[in-house]
């Protein structure tokens, strides 16, 4: 399955099939958060959340993928991230764009 940011895919004819996406919410165990806490104290990159929101985007397209090809797509085009916290330490990753169909 392709998917593209651009809004269009060049070259080729195609029908737009509709929205697809993914999604999921992922959060960080209380002592991870904890030692993650610290790490604001004195700066640099918080790991273990870099991490989780790697794995959140890889399942959120997964899902959005799923749901293409459910609709018999070829391809995803415009696709976008969006993510938003639901609770301290919890965040929703969002896969989304448009399933296409080669003619």
């Amino acid at each position: 399955m392709m998917l593209l940011t651009t809004d269009i895919y060049p070259g080729k004819e195609y029908e737009p099939l509709g929205l697809v996406k993914g999604s999921t919410i992922q959060s960080k165990n209380a002592l991870k958060d904890m030692g993650q806490g610290f790490k604001t104290i004195v700066g640099g990159e918080l790991k273990s959340y870099t991490k989780m929101m790697g794995e959140a985007r890889t399942i959120a397209t997964e899902r959005m993928i799923q749901e293409a090809e459910a609709l018999g797509a070829d391809a995803v085009i415009a696709v976008r991230y969006n993510s938003a916290s639901v609770m301290q330490g919890a965040a929703e990753i969002m896969a989304y764009g448009t399933a296409i169909k080669f003619q």
